[in-house]
């Protein structure tokens, strides 16, 4: 009964408001998105992703040194492919000295206990710039889930821990899981971008591999035929549990921030890890805010970061995860 009941009395100190805190951010919280590109001593910033770089083989191991000594202890693979190398059918993608499967090594040979994934996608192989085979203007579904198959095959044979298909086929996870399970790699796991919206928040993430869908006759304009329309919720869960029963063993909601109904929706009805990725359009907005000096950058950061997690995220990828992570220690 108010006001025998004051619920002021448990925010009275910081050390009050810590030892009741429902929500904490650990470094264990964090995947650690990151973009490879060909070449020696090549530390290139991203344009539209301030403070965010691509890295080459060499420097990589550097910078995964540095992650781990933060106490990130996972890693999501994107590589940046060189034109001459796409075509429509990601031929590339299965290549066993191709980049991805080179930057994995690398990751393993740095550091052999952090925990490596991979993005299992077209787009980055794609003349086209899309997450699938193009086919009469039509992305086409069975085609392309043949090629990521044996993409996540060609991954977990370089040592990856975790495949991480980000296409939106119907589907490719019962596929994938099929074939790995066919060549004995039992223990490799399968994260399911199970619930990406066709956002337009991937505009910075575009820039960073040069993967967005090219303007041509008879190729899609967008991705929307793939990616999840962003006014849905139901089929996010209806999405989301037919990955589960194909084999995934973990789900994504992609983007964060405006789908953390989404990420509720998801939480309370699986019994399996939610990872949440917080892309690119809302790591450059808070920058672009705090350059201005319209946001305080680490108060908002750190609130973006609660908020994803308090809605039901088990892990989050975040390219704010160096930063987060300097500032709680």
């Amino acid at each position: 009964m108010y006001p025998l009941r004051r619920n002021r009395r448990l925010r009275t100190t910081e050390a009050m408001r810590s030892l009741v805190r429902e929500t904490i951010i650990s470094p264990n919280d964090f995947i650690v998105p990151l973009f490879i590109v060909e070449g020696k001593g090549v530390k290139e910033e991203i344009a539209s992703m301030p403070n965010y770089y691509r890295y080459s083989l060499d420097l990589l191991t550097t910078e995964i040194k540095k992650l781990w000594s933060l106490g990130l202890k996972s890693v999501l693979l994107f590589v940046k492919v060189p034109e001459s190398l796409k075509d429509n059918k990601g031929t590339e993608a299965l290549n066993t000295d191709g980049l991805m499967q080179r930057a994995i090594k690398t990751v393993k040979n740095a550091c052999p206990e952090m925990v490596v994934m991979t993005d299992v996608a077209m787009d980055p192989y794609s003349s086209f710039g899309h997450d699938g085979v193009v086919a009469n203007g039509m992305i086409v579904n069975d085609a392309t889930n043949n090629i990521l198959s044996q993409m996540a095959l060609s991954h977990a044979q370089a040592g990856a821990d975790i495949v991480a298909p980000s296409d939106m086929m119907d589907g490719r996870i019962f596929q994938m899981r099929t074939l790995l399970e066919e060549n004995a790699f039992y223990n490799t796991g399968i994260m399911s971008y199970s619930a990406k919206y066709a956002s337009a928040f991937y505009g910075p993430f575009r820039d960073a591999l040069d993967s967005a869908p090219v303007d041509a006759q008879d190729v899609p304009k967008d991705k929307k035929t793939y990616q999840m329309d962003s006014a849905n919720r139901e089929e996010a869960i209806k999405e989301t549990l037919m990955d589960i029963e194909e084999g995934a063993d973990i789900v994504m909601v992609k983007p964060g921030l405006c789908y953390l109904d989404i990420v509720r929706d998801i939480r309370n009805v699986v019994d399996v890890p939610v990872a949440v990725y917080q892309v690119s359009g809302e790591y450059a907005m808070l920058k672009a805010a705090a350059e201005k000096g319209w946001l305080n950058h680490d108060e908002v950061m750190m609130e973006q970061i609660l908020s994803i997690k308090r809605a039901g995220a088990t892990m989050i990828a975040s390219y704010f995860a160096k930063d987060v992570v300097k500032l709680i220690s």
